[in-house]
């Protein structure tokens, strides 16, 4: 997929936004053909070098842009060229799925085998343990801990782990040996 096609994607453009920022965005949003170095890229778009550099050192650790080094014979200085790959943006997206997946399964599992208590007062969430070791008061304001029903978390969580498993292709039992 060409990167304009790619760029064009508000999935994509989130993603890169989350990765570099918005002083980074600039760079990420528009990725030249072949290689560049960061002064140029920073000339080019009125931007300060740092920015640029921290948004490019972000894509390569990310796999979405390498570097080679040339050292220059008169000065000795190393200059970097610099090429961006956003063909692996799909496979870095598929990653990140996998782990929130995983995420969300560890946290359901969580939510499902524990029972908590609120302060409605202070809005402080307390597992079972927790509010029997403060004689079920707040510690914080004296107020009576409530139990607190959260099965609507629970299901909401279930249904966007059902969401994963779709967009992934992956069976539950899959996902779950993975973790």
């Amino acid at each position: 997929m060409a990167f304009e096609d790619l760029l064009e994607d508000p999935v994509i453009q989130k993603y890169l936004h989350e990765l570099v920022g918005p002083t980074g965005m600039p760079v990420a949003a528009a990725p030249p053909d072949g290689e560049v170095t960061d002064e140029e890229l920073a000339e080019e778009m009125g931007l300060e070098l740092n920015d640029v550099r921290r948004a490019l050192f972000i894509l390569y650790e990310n796999d979405l842009a390498s570097y080679r080094r040339v050292r220059d014979e008169d000065s000795g200085w190393l200059t970097y060229l610099w090429t961006f790959h956003y063909e692996n943006i799909p496979e870095n997206l598929k990653e990140e799925m996998h782990r929130l997946l995983e995420g969300l399964e560890k946290r359901r599992a969580y939510e499902s085998d524990h029972q908590f208590y609120l302060c409605e007062v202070d809005s402080i969430r307390f597992e079972f343990e927790e509010a029997m070791e403060f004689g079920f008061e707040c510690p914080e304001c004296g107020s009576p801990l409530e139990s607190m029903e959260n099965s609507r978390l629970v299901e909401a969580m279930e249904w966007r782990i059902d969401q994963l498993h779709d967009e992934l292709n992956v069976e539950r039992e899959e996902v779950e040996a993975e973790a």
